[in-house]
């Protein structure tokens, strides 16, 4: 992962350093983590949908440090919680999931069918991409925000790290700083008053 894209994770406020100074590229994420990453590279406590009923989650109580954006997620279908309402904040994901959660903030793109296995079929081992993550990983991919190994493959099943989620940030970050701004309209002046 290159050192500058975790930089400018960083100076993004959207992940950071532990309080060692060191970033840990190779360190595993939780769900819980993962939560509170996609709260702040999307704003996602601006959306509409945050001002919901708070949710019962028997394993995330009020007191835990994720609450908040663990609440957020739920409530914006950016993630989902399991069987009972429980959302396993400390358990880790795999790149599929982190790519598919990513890619549910941003906008999954509907390709058809067709489209996503072409888009797809340029990674040698997309044969173990699971169905449900296809459309959206075919997305990531599609925007240049994936990042692979040296031969393309995506390692679907592999946990993710907090090197793979800056990777995937920084590329997110880079494309929101290519936008234009939007154009001013200029200002019409009144028509001369007649006397």
């Amino acid at each position: 992962i290159p050192s500058d894209s975790i930089q400018q994770v960083i100076a993004a406020k959207w992940m950071t350093n532990f309080s060692d100074g060191k970033f840990y590229a190779e360190r595993l994420l939780s769900r819980a983590e993962l939560a509170s990453i996609m709260v702040k590279a999307f704003r996602l406590d601006k959306r509409q949908a945050v001002n919901k009923e708070n949710l019962a989650i028997p394993d995330v109580p009020r007191s835990y440090w994720g609450f908040n954006d663990i609440q957020i997620v739920l409530k914006t279908d950016i993630m989902k919680g399991y069987r009972g309402d429980e959302f396993f904040p400390n358990q880790k994901v795999t790149r599929a999931e982190a790519l598919a959660i990513f890619a549910q903030a941003y906008g999954v793109f509907q390709f058809p069918d067709d489209a996503v296995n072409e888009i797809l079929a340029a990674h040698p081992d997309e044969k173990s991409i699971p169905t449900w993550a296809r459309k959206a990983i075919a997305t990531v991919a599609t925007e240049g925000f994936l990042n692979t190994d040296a031969q393309g493959n995506i390692s679907p099943l592999k946990p993710v790290t907090r090197g793979d989620m800056a990777y995937v940030l920084s590329k997110y970050l880079q494309r929101q700083k290519q936008q234009p701004e939007t154009p001013e309209v200029p200002i019409i002046p009144n028509s001369p008053q007649s006397p």
